[in-house]
């Protein structure tokens, strides 16, 4: 009777099988880049609704999934958290890109003066290697519609903040990082609006300014650079008004 009482007591109960921490993690990772791809795809409307409902049906996931990748999503300015009405996609506002076109160009003309100063020649190597990367890369591929191509974003992404990295400052890098991520899915929508924008020679001529340190031309250029960026948001927002009969 003791022996049967023992055995009972130290007997432990079937464990039951949860996804763990790392699994949901993975699950949160796969998520939040898809839906990152596909905002940046523009396979959603500025202002459309991303429903936690909806894509965590899409992808069968649960809720809690969905809603971990959507704050990530938020947090890096490629969608809106609503009070009282889920999150969307940012709507085409021309005040909200503005104050970001605002923020860079005031931002990083002073960070690359920096890097023209301070660049070794590891760092005018980079430089040389992220544009010619970036000059061989198709702008647009017809999979991926009438955006900027995913390939191309991110060697243009590599070689801005080559430029930058000259100035050997983690802080200003990672502000800049911040900026960037802000301001592409802007930049995404405004890529097929200014057909006669000459992006090629505009990155060029600042390869060539940091290259020959000249600082002054550096920063001058790479205003001017992100100054257009911003007209052609604003074009797009404001078309002209049609003619009247």
């Amino acid at each position: 009777m003791l022996l049967h009482m023992t055995q009972t007591t130290t007997s432990s109960p079937t464990p039951t099988h949860t996804p763990t921490s790392s699994g949901k993690q993975m699950l949160s990772e796969q998520v939040y880049a898809r839906l990152r791809d596909a905002i940046m795809r523009g396979d959603y409307a500025p202002g459309d609704p991303l429903k936690p409902q909806d894509l965590a049906k899409e992808q069968g996931v649960s809720l809690a999934v969905v809603r971990e990748a959507l704050v990530r999503v938020v947090g890096e300015g490629l969608a809106d958290r609503l009070p009282n009405r889920g999150f969307a996609v940012p709507a085409f506002s021309d005040h909200r890109w503005q104050e970001i076109a605002e923020a860079r160009r005031t931002f990083e003309p002073v960070v690359l003066r920096l890097s023209v100063q301070r660049g070794d020649l590891d760092w005018e190597a980079r430089v040389r290697a992220t544009h010619h990367r970036m000059a061989r890369t198709p702008v647009y591929t017809p999979e991926e519609t009438k955006y900027y191509s995913s390939d191309w974003a991110e060697a243009h992404r590599i070689f801005h903040r080559a430029l930058l990295e000259g100035c050997g400052n983690t802080v200003l890098l990672e502000t800049f990082d911040r900026m960037w991520t802000a301001s592409e899915l802007a930049r995404r929508w405004s890529a097929h609006r200014n057909p006669d924008r000459d992006g090629v020679l505009e990155h060029r001529r600042l390869e060539e300014a940091a290259l020959a340190r000249d600082a002054d031309t550096a920063a001058e250029v790479l205003t001017r650079h992100l100054t257009q960026t911003a007209a052609g948001l604003t074009d797009c927002t404001h078309p002209d008004p049609v003619p009247q009969a």
